[in-house]
């Protein structure tokens, strides 16, 4: 692979939508360089004999079955609850519907 140089690396910049200080081109092309040579390196790998993967870790199905349990009575619920008004749970309102606030 050929190297890159700074008009280079500031071309792939701006297709990237970056900007760089003028200071910091020069090097960040020698590295960026580095780092494609070191892409390149690999391949040189013999992978003839490695399965492909898919992903870095084992996936199964975890899924259980969808079976439907009996929940808490409504009694036993509202014994928990702190506010009730006309046999429903009471929150305080998320909105102030007042007119001095419209």
């Amino acid at each position: 692979m050929s190297s890159i140089n700074a008009e280079q690396y500031k071309h792939i910049a701006a297709l990237a939508k970056l900007v760089f200080p003028e200071e910091e081109i020069e090097n960040n092309a020698h590295v960026f360089d580095d780092i494609l040579h070191m892409v390149d390196q690999l391949d040189e790998v013999d992978t003839t004999d490695v399965p492909v993967l898919r992903s870095g870790i084992e996936l199964k199905n975890v899924m259980r079955e969808d079976t439907p349990i009996p929940g808490m009575s409504r009694d036993e619920l509202m014994k928990n609850v702190p506010s009730e008004k006309n046999g429903f749970i009471h929150v305080p309102a998320a909105f102030d519907e007042s007119e001095d606030n419209a």
